[in-house]
């Protein structure tokens, strides 16, 4: 299995809009609404200029050349925010495309840390410890709870280190 990443406009887009619109994912979005292509490839455009902004951004995730999801960097008030969305087929190789995005984050992009975002519907910390995410609490985001986590330097390269 070959996990590879490419910019969002790059992504075949009925597969984005397909994606961003499928409520298996949108029920866990308490921030979403249905797009439209219109919106879809304004949304597209928008998350691909953080790249211009920042210098990091959201990808299109690829397993074996396959489209699978999009997530990445986002910049938000405290650092860079990482997010993760797959088509639930593929759901089960989260784990393993996160570590890829989190090494990228940590060894190419210099962060210091990472913080992750989820809405309380979704009850991750399990997940989240796999790879080192620690659980700061519950914030407010747009007038919506989620609870937040955030991933230091130092402990993800403990968890790289070899045994």
């Amino acid at each position: 299995m070959t996990i590879t990443f490419s910019r969002l406009p790059d992504a075949p887009f009925d597969e984005v809009l397909r994606l961003i619109n499928e409520p298996r994912n949108t029920r866990h979005m308490p921030l979403f609404s249905p797009f439209t292509p219109d919106e879809a490839k304004g949304w597209i455009a928008g998350k691909d200029a953080q790249w211009d902004e920042f210098g990091y951004g959201p990808w299109a995730f690829y397993i074996d050349d396959r489209f699978v999801g999009w997530g990445g960097f986002q910049r938000e008030d405290d650092g860079a925010d990482f997010g993760l969305v797959l088509f639930p087929e593929f759901w089960g190789h989260g784990l393993e495309i996160t570590r890829v995005a989190l090494g990228k984050g940590f060894n190419e992009f210099e962060f210091d840390e990472v913080y992750a975002l989820l809405p309380l519907t979704r009850n991750a910390d399990r997940a989240m410890a796999k790879v080192g995410f620690e659980t700061l609490g519950v914030i407010d985001y747009d007038g919506i709870p989620f609870r937040q986590y955030r991933l230091g330097r130092e402990q993800w390269e403990l968890l790289q280190a070899p045994e």
